[in-house]
């Protein structure tokens, strides 16, 4: 849809506006609810050192969230997150402890590979016309196994590597602000957030984004190359998860090659908790990042109160079911 189709339309435009709006304020009451109820129910819960973890465990999610919300846009979905961020980890240990190359070129090496394997669902889905849920379910597969076969099945220790362990369990602000110690996985994950959101609201392939999940076919008769756009916004998200495998890695101190399903799920969670359609064509990074403090909060809560892993995941559960549904009704409003 183009800026000219945008203002012959001012009410659609006000109700998408204010539908994001509200969303974006139900998520945001939900999580100052959560943090209300937790405090009530156990006193350990606001202390510093809880509310620390909190944010660690959000920046990961985070920005597997953020590269989630990039393919969710366009109306595809990414399942390999999770592991595609184990073998980005397992990467960066291959280069750093194997290779024993310098820091610079472990991250490199991450986030590169991040982006081929983003490059590759999206050739899948954009050339061979795969559907996005079956070529990143079959991605998931198979750098599940790459990660298994290439570290030996054994983890990856970055003990020699000065330096690493900084990139998330550092604090930057903390060095001048000794009271605010924030960790660095924190600030990266803000630092990717206002990045994308730019580039969502400011380039072309931001543009292109939304219009491919709104109407692709459109799109492609105006004569755009639509292969060629998905496939940049798969990588750009791979690249993304690179981040995220840096991130995992420096707080374990380690790559962990059975590590990475689940993760998946708890992204995509954040994503639509924030007001994302599955359907394609809307959301926002502000969103994206409110839904995964819910679900870090959330897990963090229910662990605080000694609730059982297997409880937790169902938890999880049912909060996609929710989500999607309030999706559904947002949608049929906004119809």
């Amino acid at each position: 849809m183009t800026s000219t189709d945008i203002s012959n339309q001012p009410s659609l435009l006000r109700r998408l506006i204010s539908g994001d709006a509200q969303q974006k304020l139900l998520a945001f009451a939900s999580l100052v609810l959560l943090l209300i109820g937790f405090s009530i129910a156990s006193p350990n819960f606001m202390q510093v050192s809880n509310i620390i973890a909190i944010l660690q465990a959000s920046s990961v999610n985070g920005v597997l969230a953020i590269a989630a919300t990039l393919v969710i846009i366009t109306g595809g979905i990414d399942l390999s997150v999770g592991t595609m961020m184990t073998f980005c980890a397992v990467i960066a240990g291959v280069v750093l402890t194997y290779a024993g190359l310098p820091l610079p070129f472990g991250i490199l090496a991450a986030i590169l590979a991040g982006a081929f394997c983003g490059l590759c669902s999206g050739t899948l889905v954009a050339k061979l016309k795969i559907p996005p849920f079956i070529a990143t379910l079959g991605m998931m597969l198979i750098l599940k196994g790459l990660s298994l076969v290439i570290s030996g099945t054994r983890p990856i220790y970055f003990n020699e590597t000065a330096g690493f362990d900084l990139i998330s369990r550092g604090s930057i602000i903390g060095y001048f602000f000794p009271s605010l110690p924030i960790p660095n996985g924190v600030l990266i994950l803000f630092l990717v957030a206002i990045s994308v959101s730019y580039i969502l609201s400011r380039t072309v392939l931001g543009r292109y984004c939304f219009a491919l999940g709104s109407n692709e076919e459109s799109v492609r008769l105006s004569g755009v190359n639509t292969d060629r756009w998905k496939m940049a916004i798969y990588a750009l998200s791979g690249a993304i998860v690179g981040i995220g495998g840096l991130l995992i890695a420096s707080r374990l101190n380690s790559a962990q090659p059975a590590l990475g399903l689940g993760y998946e799920l708890e992204a995509i969670a954040a994503v639509v908790i924030g007001g994302t359609s599955l359907s394609g064509g809307r959301g926002t990074i502000l969103g994206t990042l409110i839904g995964a403090l819910i679900m870090a909060v959330l897990i963090n809560g229910l662990r605080i109160l000694s609730v059982a892993q297997e409880w937790q995941t169902v938890v999880t559960g049912v909060i996609i079911i929710l989500a999607v549904y309030a999706d559904m009704m947002r949608r049929r409003k906004s119809g």
